[in-house]
């Protein structure tokens, strides 16, 4: 399952990074070269980016190639070390529980109550934000995949990293 979501998000970031380049590209050539810039490839730039950074890093906590102080795990090993890795995932996952579902799903609720669109494109802007519980559920799932990974006896660190960035 776990390479189902990684190639689903692998998907999705080529996807959404592609249209982000041809907005960009855009915005410069009406902005510079037709002297007209264009609002609504502005504002969808925006708002890929977001989903791209969010969905980015829930990808990258599923490659383990996120940001980790492991100065304290590197020096544990047996029970201890299964100890600390649970405890680290337990708190990253309540974080992004509380967090980004919870908090972010609040946001998301409101902001569609609230009937506020995008002023350009005339999206509600709770698809915009939509995408804070979207990553928060994605890196729930990898919390609790490594944690029933580290329960059958196979540690995180024991993975070889990948060559590249999207490999």
């Amino acid at each position: 399952m776990r390479s189902t979501v990684d190639a689903t998000l692998k998907c999705a970031l080529v996807l959404i990074f592609s249209i982000l380049v041809v907005c960009v590209v855009w915005q410069v050539v009406s902005r510079f070269i037709l002297g007209t810039p264009s609002t609504t490839t502005d504002e969808l730039a925006r708002f890929l980016f977001m989903w791209l950074a969010l969905i980015g890093g829930a990808y990258t906590l599923g490659q383990g190639r996120h940001l980790a102080i492991d100065l304290l795990t590197l020096q544990l090993s047996g029970k201890r070390k299964l100890l600390s890795e649970l405890v680290i995932l337990g708190v990253v996952g309540l974080f992004c529980a509380i967090v980004m579902v919870y908090g972010g799903g609040q946001l998301v609720a409101k902001t569609l109550a609230s009937g506020q669109v995008t002023p350009s494109l005339q999206i509600p802007m709770g698809y915009v934000y939509g995408a804070i519980p979207f990553a928060g559920l994605v890196m729930i799932y990898y919390c609790l995949s490594f944690a029933l990974d580290l329960g059958s006896g196979k540690s995180r660190q024991d993975d070889e990293p990948a060559f590249g960035p999207l490999d």
